[in-house]
């Protein structure tokens, strides 16, 4: 794991790094020492590691609880290199969506495909994290919505050191088996008015999950439109389950 930067905020420290070829973010409370949870967050697609949307949690998760928060870029997006089969795939579901298919199932058998890589990669860097002395091996937390879900779905099912997860604006089709394995805390995001993940998929997933406890968030709007406040819950949920 090498930093090759690091700058301080409101009490906030982000400090850049790459492990092998995998560009990453990590936000610390300023002159941190000892362990504290960390939260791995899953950026949506077509963003980044230091989106807006993961950027401003991100920030409010350490400066008001104290964690940890990580996040990298998915393969074919920030700076990572571009991936020429992954480009390919998506290409030819676009034109597939033009020419009259659904576009829901194209979006499930690809982020089915990445998360073969990405499941991989974020354990590393959840061993690469807790490793330093201002993290440490303390309770994980998963966060990640639209594509963060896709892929965090199998992420939180294969990662024993995650207790809790926020998890949404994702369908069942390519989850679901998954899902079945979850038994951690998760609060489920979903959208009413989503034009991407039709609403049934997104319930049959949320009812895919085997956790006892489960709560489904439902709002008004279309696909990016998570209102605000659901934040304000997200910090109670961890705090509750990560302490």
């Amino acid at each position: 794991m090498r930093f090759t930067s690091e700058t301080s905020s409101d009490g906030v420290c982000e400090q850049l790094f790459t492990l092998g070829d995998i560009p990453g973010v990590l936000w610390t409370p300023e002159g941190a020492a000892g362990t504290r949870p960390l939260i791995l967050m899953g950026h949506g697609g077509g963003q980044h590691k230091k989106a807006l949307d993961i950027l401003g949690r991100a920030h409010r998760f350490v400066a008001e609880c104290g964690f940890a928060v990580v996040a990298v870029d998915v393969p074919g997006h920030g700076d990572r290199p571009t991936d020429e089969e992954y480009n390919r795939i998506a290409a030819e579901n676009q034109a597939r969506v033009e020419a009259g298919e659904e576009l829901a199932p194209l979006i499930a058998g690809f982020q089915a495909l990445v998360a073969r890589q990405t499941v991989p990669e974020w354990q590393a860097i959840l061993d690469a994290v807790q490793d330093l002395e201002y993290v440490g091996a303390g309770p994980v937390g998963y966060w990640g919505v639209s594509l963060g879900c896709g892929l965090g779905v199998p992420f939180v099912a294969a990662e024993p050191r995650v207790r809790a997860a926020v998890l949404g604006l994702g369908g069942a089709l390519a989850s679901a088996a998954d899902a079945a394995r979850i038994t951690v805390p998760v609060e489920f995001l979903v959208q009413w008015d989503d034009e991407r993940v039709p609403r049934a998929q997104s319930l049959t997933l949320f009812d895919s999950l085997a956790s006892a406890e489960k709560t489904l968030h439902a709002n008004p709007g279309k696909h990016g439109e998570i209102p605000a406040f659901e934040l304000d819950s997200t910090l109670r949920f961890f705090t509750r389950h990560l302490g």
